[in-house]
């Protein structure tokens, strides 16, 4: 979801105002991949590296994420939405940490729709850690090494048990993943969509699922492979 501070500055707006915009979008958007049928969305609401912003904007995100959800729970709770949370969360304020755990737990029943948002995440330290738990587990002699393969190092990861993201969209005009969930992404369709985050409505969301929908995924298959066979 990117775009937000640019958006504000281009209507000369401060920076937390155009997160403000989006936050309030992506509740559009959770609807609307509703409405289209889609299981499970993931966002990348806080990066490990966007603790090198300004300490106003980093605090001024927690105080509005926390007011997001308080503002939404009982229109996601009637929707019958999963909140699960990938990152390091125990580095967040105890303001936000908190109602976020409430609400994992309150809505840990809820199938209609699976919200994942990342927070205080990166790929590269998902893979660290994965890497050092897999270390731990051959050192105790529980792993052994030509054991290792890829159910292994995906059940070590913060999205185990979800299922991997057939489609990317990321806003702005930026072609990056952005240490973004760079294992689970290694099959997924990427769109690039030019408006900021806080443009990004449901007409758009529609033109991003309708560009996926032309892409033929071959998963290292030929496409005469994955075409179904022509009536006789």
């Amino acid at each position: 979801m990117d775009g937000n501070g640019r958006w504000a500055a281009a209507k000369g707006l401060p920076r937390l105002e155009g997160h403000r915009r989006g936050a309030e979008r992506l509740i559009e958007i959770i609807d609307a991949c509703i409405d289209e049928g889609i299981g499970t969305l993931t966002v990348f609401a806080f990066s490990a590296e966007n603790w090198k912003r300004p300490l106003e904007e980093v605090s001024g995100l927690f105080k509005l994420g926390e007011w997001i959800l308080r503002a939404h729970l009982a229109r996601l709770e009637k929707r019958n939405v999963r909140l699960r949370v990938i990152g390091d969360i125990t580095a967040l304020p105890d303001f936000v940490r908190g109602p976020l755990e409430d609400v994992m737990a309150s809505s840990k029943a809820n199938t209609a729709f699976t919200l994942v948002v990342a927070l205080n995440y990166g790929a590269r330290q998902e893979i660290v850690a994965a890497a050092q738990a897999i270390a731990t587990d051959v050192a105790a002699g529980t792993l052994a090494p030509a054991a290792v393969d890829w159910s292994v190092v995906e059940a070590r990861l913060q999205t185990a048990g979800m299922p991997d993201p057939d489609l990317i969209i990321r806003t702005s005009g930026e072609f990056r993943l952005s240490n973004f969930l760079l294992l689970q992404s290694a099959y997924a369709e990427i769109v690039f969509a030019s408006v900021f985050w806080p443009d990004f409505d449901k007409a758009q969301l529609k033109l991003a699922l309708a560009e996926f929908a032309k892409r033929e995924r071959r998963f290292g298959q030929t496409g005469e492979q994955v075409q179904p066979a022509a009536a006789p």
